[in-house]
This record gives structure tokens, sequence and C-alpha cells, in this order.
């Protein structure tokens, strides 16, 4: 008997069933157990923006005309008086809400906007507004709240269940300041993002991370702007999905951590050649997600600005065991990168990468038709769809030659030793010194027996090397916890000592 309410939650595990009752239907749901009947009494239907700020920051009537009295503290038996009280509470009291720039009203129950002009007479300084996980259920709300901010450059609406408009709608100025907007959690589809887009003339960030995105369009005049754009958490029918979206101008970074992808494809270059798609992109975060081909690692290196990459917990990981040597393979394929997964790249660590990587598939290169000669030198296209930056790392280094790609050993502690020549240049009286060090030996560990082998007293010792190969270069051994082999260190090359 009496009203009832008809309520699916957002978490289903809350609900009892799919709004049926004694075989009537009075509402649906999208989950079969998501929905419940509650009494009106029991459910909140929120308050207006306004209030949730005073609310929020202790600005409502009843908190403003409420300051201390008391001008007077006991110390032990000491009464001490507080000059100037009154003043100090009257300046606090001034700070009101038209003084607030960053507004967070969070969690606060905001349904709707309030009275019409209201905000923007009481509020005139907001810039950025923080308006997540409240009661809003469309972007009319939101709009009607926008339009009251003269200056609106940060929005964030995640976290709230809406409605976006299912037709284009008039362009206005509501939002034409606006920066960066975070629709997080919102069921927006990317046709609803594209039918709003307009009224984003200078958005620089977008994030619809965790929503209903599975297919993408082409942003047809619209996001131009952005810089930012980050779906993660959305699971994009598969890769190719990415072509659409490649034409934005600025877009510099982009953000599809467990997006579902398993493969990268660029088909408009070849290898060793650069793509005309995300001709900005500089940060790229593809962790999370389905790649199990080294082809589409390959594939970024065509992106002609990317400068950053984190790839983690994808299948292709899992190929190599030694995470140095997975590094160091990814490193080697993609030549601007800078940064990957968090971790910047030094030269030093570069070059080791690219010099190991040259050698250790050179076998595979001769054998696919590479040769020194470069009247001779043709591999196969299988090579190079599998290796294509290995022709210009040899422009870089040499091409390898066959004496040091043969008879390779097995990995005994014999076959490990390498035979260097240690040298002193600032002390020519010191005459160089040939030692076997094992190639698994870190520099901490060379630096403590060239202490003791070189008797030098006690300061900080600055360890390089020369190779034959690389003549009137100088490759510095900066990093105390790495191993010889980590720099492609080679027999009879010579070590250099500064103190």
């Amino acid at each position: 008997s009496g009203i009832w309410l008809g309520v699916e939650w957002d978490d289903p595990q809350r609900g009892k069933h799919d709004g049926t009752y004694e075989g009537t239907q009075y509402f649906k749901c999208r989950h079969p157990k998501g929905g419940s009947f509650i009494r009106p009494n029991k459910a909140n239907f929120g308050v207006d923006f306004l209030t949730a700020v005073k609310n929020r920051y202790g600005l409502n009537n009843e908190q403003d005309i409420q300051h201390g009295t008391e001008n007077t503290l006991v110390f032990g038996k000491k009464t001490v008086e507080f000059v100037g009280m009154d003043s100090i509470a009257e300046q606090q009291r001034q700070v009101r809400l038209n003084q607030l720039v960053d507004i967070s009203v969070r969690e606060c129950a905001v349904s709707h906007a309030g009275q019409k002009e209201e905000i923007s007479r009481t509020c005139a300084s907001i810039r950025h507004i923080n308006l997540s996980k409240n009661l809003i259920s469309s972007w009319e709300t939101v709009t009607a709240i926008a339009s009251q901010v003269q200056n609106l450059e940060t929005l964030n609406i995640s976290e709230n269940k809406m409605k976006f408009p299912s037709t284009s709608t008039p362009v206005s100025s509501v939002f034409s300041k606006l920066r960066i907007l975070a629709l997080n959690q919102t069921e927006i589809t990317w046709a609803e993002v594209l039918l709003c887009a307009p009224g984003w003339p200078a958005l620089e960030e977008l994030y619809l991370t965790s929503n209903n995105i599975t297919v993408l369009e082409r942003p047809d005049n619209v996001l131009q702007t952005l810089k930012l754009l980050d779906l993660s958490d959305n699971q994009l029918l598969d890769g190719n999905q990415l072509h659409r979206i490649a034409h934005l101008p600025r877009l510099e970074q982009l953000i599809l951590r467990n997006t579902g992808i398993s493969s990268i494809h660029f088909p408009d270059a070849g290898f060793g050649c650069k793509t005309k798609m995300f001709p900005s992109l500089k940060h790229l975060a593809i962790n999370a997600n389905k790649i199990s081909q080294w082809s589409s690692i390959n594939e970024l290196e065509k992106l002609p600005s990317l400068r950053s990459l984190q790839c983690h917990n994808n299948p292709v990981m899992d190929t190599e065991k030694n995470p140095e040597t997975l590094r160091q393979l990814i490193i080697a394929k993609i030549g601007g990168l800078e940064v990957l997964n968090k971790s910047e790249i030094l030269p030093a660590e570069r070059k080791g990468a690219e010099l190991d990587y040259r050698k250790i598939f050179g076998n595979d290169w001769l054998a696919a038709g590479g040769s020194c000669n470069p009247e001779k030198n043709k591999p196969s296209e299988e090579f190079l769809a599998a290796h294509p930056r290995y022709p210009l790392l040899c422009l870089k280094y040499g091409a390898p030659e066959e004496g040091e790609l043969k008879g390779q050993q097995p990995l005994t502690l014999k076959n490990q030793l390498l035979t260097l020549t240690i040298k002193c240049p600032e002390n020519p009286e010191q005459k160089p010194v040939e030692k076997k060090l094992p190639e698994s030996m870190t520099i901490q560990r060379v630096k403590g027996l060239l202490y003791r082998l070189l008797k030098i007293p006690g300061s900080e010792l600055k360890l390089s090397y020369e190779s034959s190969k690389l003549e009137g270069k100088e490759v510095e051994l900066d990093n105390d916890l790495k191993p010889l082999q980590f720099y492609s260190i080679e027999n009879g090359d010579c070590v250099l000592v500064r103190w």
C-alpha cells in the first residue's frame, strides 16, 4: 500500500529484482537484480549547487554569523587577553564565495543548478569545479550550472549517471573557455561526445575512462585543440578504432590502458618510414592490454613524435623472461623513445641496447641476405618486417662482421670472462694493466677491485671505456648497479679510470 519509488542501484549487488513485482513490471533495469522499491522518505533528491558549496565551505548563513567571542585564555594562574580577535574574525567573515576560484563539491548530493543567475551573482571568480559523484542526471543540468560561470576552465563531472543529447544541439558559448573536462564513469558514448564537442572549442584535455565507448568515429571539425585523451577502461572493438582519432592535429598524450586492443598498425607507412597518423603524439600508454606480437611494438617506431611509452602488462612482455633484456629490445626497436615505463632512457643505455640488438640478431640478418658488402646487402622482407630498425642500426654503428657473430660458444663462466686493458689517462706513471673480469660484474664491484688493484686513495672513481669498433668515442660507465655486459663491452676494450 502507499507510494513506492523504483530505484536501480549503481551497484547491482544492492538490488533484489529487475523492477517486477508479482508479475507486474513497474520499471526496467539493465541488471536482472539491480532494482529495489523504497519509500519516498528514504530517497535523497539532492540540493542545488550553491547550497552544496555553502555547506562544503562553511559559508552558509548560520555558520557565517557564528564566530568566537572568547578573547581570553588561562595559562596556569594567569589570564591572557588576545587583542584584535574581533578584527581577525571579521576578516575571516570577509572570505566569501565570490573569492573562491577552485571549488570541489564532490559527493555533496548536487542535483540541480538552483535559481537562475544566483551562481554568477555569488561566485564570480570560479574557474575550476569538481562536481564528481553527485546526483546530476542530465547534461542540461551541467549546462545550467556552467552557464553562470563566465571563466570556467576545468570541469569534473565524473561518476554521475547522466543522459546526454542524442541529437545535435545549438552551439553556445557556455564552455568557450573550458580546457579540461572529465567525464569518467558517466556512461557516455563516443557518438554523444561528438554531439557535445562543438560546444568545447578550446578543450585541451578530455578524460573518458570507464564508459560505454566501444566504437570510435572520426571527429570532423571538433576536438581539434585536444592535447590529451584518456580512453582507459573502455573495451574498444579492435586496434583499427585508433585510426579514426589518428588525425587529431595537436594530440600529444593518448592513454589507452585496459582497452582490450590486441594489435597496432599504421598501414600508410612502410618499413623505416613515418606515418601521417598521430602527428603530434609524444606520450602513449597501452599498458594492461592484449598485445601479443612484437610487430605492434615495431609499428610504434613509425610515430614521428613519440617520446614516452608505457606498455607493461601485455602478453608480448612475457616472451622475454629477463626484464632488462625486454627493456633493451623495446629501446632498440623505437629510436625516439626518451622514457619507457616511467623510467628515463639515458644515452649510454640506448647505445648499449642498440649495440646488443645489432649483435643478437646479426646471424639472422646474415641468414636473411644481409651482408657487409653494400652491393650484396639484400635482407628479406620477412627479416625487415621483424626488425625494421636493423638497417638503420647498421648505418649508425656499422654492419656486424661475420667474424664477431660466428662461433658463439655455450655461456660457461670461462666464456663470460672479458679480457680488458685498464688505463689511467691522468696518471702516465701508472702502467696499463690487463685483467679478466666476468661480464656480469657490476660497475660498483669493478670500482672496488680497481681501488685495491691501483692503490687509489679514497676518492670517487669515474669509469669509461673505449672500443676498437668505435674509434674516437668514449662511453661513460655511469650506473654503479649495471653489469659490464649492459654497456656492450667486449674483449680487448680499454677501461679508462679517472678520479
